[in-house]
């Protein structure tokens, strides 16, 4: 390298021409991320920290890596979604019953129960009355219910004498489409029976009685709770007991124009003249809001074909109060136990 003096220039004018040394004409080209090569750089500038060529410091590389780890962070989330999300569905479809899975329609679903209990109720009526001397009738009308080659009595031996006065269905057991089982309630006498009628039906609608019926006990007499009204407004009753035995003569005789005074706007139809009012027995209302309350009432009737019959009654009545008076919303029978 030659150098020309600078003396002459003086101090602000002074240049410094410099040959590039064979060897280094490429030392731009050093790779940026690479630190010795900086390190290099920086040593031929004289150890300040600018070199000749572009910063080659370690924190580029740095970003590279970060950038790297996000890129992988993205992929592996993405792959774990992908694989997740099948699985879930799969295990919630087998939870499910799977998504071909249908609601599983109620047992007996698709018996004809109405027309099965008709049925029943007019073989029970021919099954349940028989006598020796009408045995051959008997038999004609059992026909019409049994299967081909049944016992044309079904069972009864052709002696004796039965009768019963009244049938009423009291059900349908349905064990599937074409298959159930109908119980009746007899009274024979002073004893009621329950009938059990195996009932088979095809997908026509055709039905017939399938195998020999059973009788059972009647149902069992229940007992109900010692509940009735415990919290009761003493003064309400008394207020509304004469209120009451107005509105029940003339629901008695269902004259309109009078009954529309006693209601909040709803109508009330009346006996028509059925029965005659006697008195209202007993009045009961519970403890609750001011002006809105359901009580019971229990009514002394004399039915007009009666004589002098009386029946005690007990109703339920929805009261609302509108300014000083109660009227009536509605009036039905009621469904507390033991309501008086």
């Amino acid at each position: 390298m030659a150098r020309r003096s600078a003396a002459g220039r003086g101090r602000d004018t002074a240049v410094v021409e410099e040959t590039a040394v064979p060897g280094r004409a490429l030392s731009s080209s050093v790779d940026p991320w690479d630190p010795s090569g900086g390190d290099r750089d920086r040593g031929r500038s004289g150890g300040g920290g600018r070199g000749g060529g572009r910063w080659g410091g370690a924190g580029g590389r740095w970003w590279v890596w970060a950038g790297r780890a996000v890129l992988w962070a993205v992929i592996i989330v993405i792959l774990v979604n992908g694989i997740r999300a099948p699985f879930e569905r799969f295990t919630a479809e087998e939870t499910s019953g799977g998504p071909a899975a249908t609601a599983k329609p109620p047992r007996g679903a698709g018996f004809p129960s109405s027309a099965a209990g008709a049925f029943a109720l007019q073989f029970a009526d021919v099954y349940l009355n028989f006598d020796q001397n009408t045995a051959a009738a008997r038999e004609a009308q059992l026909r019409t219910f049994l299967p081909d080659g049944a016992d044309p009595q079904f069972g009864w031996n052709g002696a004796g004498k039965m009768q019963v006065q009244s049938i009423q269905v009291a059900g349908v057991d349905a064990r599937d489409a074409s298959n159930a089982t109908v119980t009746l309630l007899a009274r024979n006498g002073e004893k009621w029976l329950r009938l059990a009628v195996p009932v088979y039906a095809d997908k026509g609608g055709s039905l017939v009685v399938s195998a020999r019926p059973a009788l059972l006990p009647p149902p069992a007499k229940a007992q109900l709770p010692e509940s009735g009204v415990q919290n009761r407004d003493a003064a309400l009753e008394g207020e509304l007991q004469p209120f009451l035995g107005t509105f029940f003569q003339e629901y008695a005789t269902g004259n309109q124009e009078a009954l529309s005074r006693f209601s909040d706007g709803t109508t009330i139809a009346g006996l028509a003249n059925s029965v005659a009012f006697v008195q209202v027995r007993e009045v009961v209302a519970p403890k609750g809001p001011p002006g809105e309350r359901t009580i019971t009432a229990t009514v002394i009737w004399r039915p007009a074909a009666g004589g002098d019959g009386e029946l005690e009654q007990t109703y339920q009545l929805a009261m609302v109060k509108s300014g000083d008076k109660w009227l009536v919303r509605n009036i039905r029978g009621t469904t507390r136990p033991d309501a008086s």
